[in-house]
């Protein structure tokens, strides 16, 4: 079978590469994309630059180096046009195991040492769990049962990057960057999404983002079903009244106050070493938050919890405007779904080096992530039969021969 997948999947990939060489413009620029997708793709410790220049020429490493990092620094071509060229190849792939069924927001962090890399702060990242010095960029995922592949991607500037225009002009941000939450850019990527119109899903989000009453009101407004993430401060208002004046209640305390028989037993999935289960209640609410401000009351739509049987307090919450109909077992599933964005980050980041980026610009780290993502779409639309390690290796025989790959045309940089 190995013989096999590494006839096919040479041929496959050098396709996949001709059809991204086929928007980047300048015929230049295709002999450092070729090496770069090879770099990203092939096994290394790091899919920085300099290895990866290592591997793809190692009879001219230094000619290669300098071809490849500015290409990916200071190329003059259009992340939009080969992130459209991913999606022209990849979603059909994917479509094939059923129709899109998702759009996952998210965001994914990249620590970082000193503090000139564009967008370096203390701030969450969500790689290491807690508050240190990284970058993070919010991504917008399509997705189904089988796959999901990420459309749109901008690094978060915070705001005392977004305000020191000596940094700005340093790390190359363009003048039309201005400050923008978290929240707002994965509203901007929606929004984009529509206007392109990439096939439509549920929105998925979790609680960094679905605690925003703003966020999940344009979505509806955008006629979008969401399922969103909550804390357990969140307010609504109960499906029954508590004792004495009737006031909204948080949905930890809505959630102790739910009889025994509202708790059910739910298996989503297959996992890796057995069934995915865990007790969950549904009840359907009205958000409380800024009432005052409303002229009508807001619509109900689901409250589902978590509170598997051996932990003290409810471990997760989500606000779903799914129809009141839906079944419970696909309520649960598609709040559990945004794993597949888990999957993601795992292997933009270990098999295709998403965070591996060492230059400081804009332009470097946006091009970066989207050859990244595109080398990634192309382990998605191999990945229906064979793991990405396995796919890597397949290629080994063709582009790390002794005598180094050698791209076509000359070593010209974009």
């Amino acid at each position: 079978m190995g013989r096999q997948l590494a006839d096919g999947t040479e041929a496959r990939f050098a396709a996949y590469v001709e059809g991204l060489a086929s928007v980047i413009g300048h015929a230049d620029r295709v002999a450092p994309l070729e090496a770069y997708c090879i770099g990203l793709l092939l096994p290394s410790e790091r899919k920085s630059v300099e290895p990866m220049a290592a591997i793809t020429a190692p009879e001219r490493v230094s000619a290669q180096h300098q071809s490849m990092l500015h290409f990916i620094s200071q190329g003059n071509w259009s992340d939009d046009n080969i992130l459209g060229k991913v999606r022209e190849m990849v979603v059909p792939d994917i479509e094939r195991h059923g129709p899109i069924e998702a759009w996952i927001i998210d965001d994914t962090g990249f620590p970082k040492q000193g503090k000139h890399s564009v967008g370096v702060a203390r701030q969450y990242c969500g790689q290491l769990g807690k508050q240190d010095n990284c970058q993070v960029a919010v991504m917008l995922s399509l997705a189904n049962h089988h796959a999901s592949l990420p459309v749109a991607y901008r690094l978060y500037l915070p705001k005392e990057w977004a305000d020191d225009e000596e940094r700005r002009r340093k790390a190359g941000v363009p003048d039309d960057i201005e400050f923008k939450t978290k929240p707002e850019i994965a509203l901007e990527q929606v929004r984009w999404a529509l206007e392109a119109g990439l096939p439509p899903g549920m929105v998925l989000m979790d609680g960094g983002y679905g605690v925003s009453t703003d966020l999940r009101e344009s979505i509806s407004a955008l006629g979008l079903p969401y399922v969103a993430g909550i804390g357990p401060q969140t307010t609504v208002w109960a499906p029954w009244k508590l004792p004495r004046r009737h006031k909204p209640i948080s949905v930890k305390e809505l959630a102790r106050n739910l009889p025994a028989s509202a708790w059910h037993k739910v298996t989503w999935r297959e996992g890796a070493a057995a069934p995915l289960s865990s007790r969950f209640a549904r009840v359907r609410v009205r958000v409380a938050h800024g009432d005052s401000k409303l002229s009508e009351r807001r619509p109900e739509e689901w409250l589902l919890i978590e509170w598997p049987k051996d932990e003290e307090a409810p471990t997760k919450y989500w606000l779903s405007t799914l129809p009141e109909k839906i079944s419970f077992l696909r309520l649960v599933d598609y709040a559990k779904l945004r794993w597949r964005i888990e999957h993601d980050y795992k292997d933009l980041k270990q098999e295709v080096g998403l965070g591996d980026f060492e230059g400081r610009g804009w332009r470097g780290f946006h091009h970066h992530a989207t050859i990244s993502i595109a080398v990634y779409g192309f382990l998605i639309s191999e990945r229906g039969a064979f793991p990405p390690s396995a796919i890597a290796k397949a290629l080994v025989p063709q582009f790390a021969l002794p005598q180094g790959y050698r791209p076509r045309g000359s070593a010209a940089a974009a």
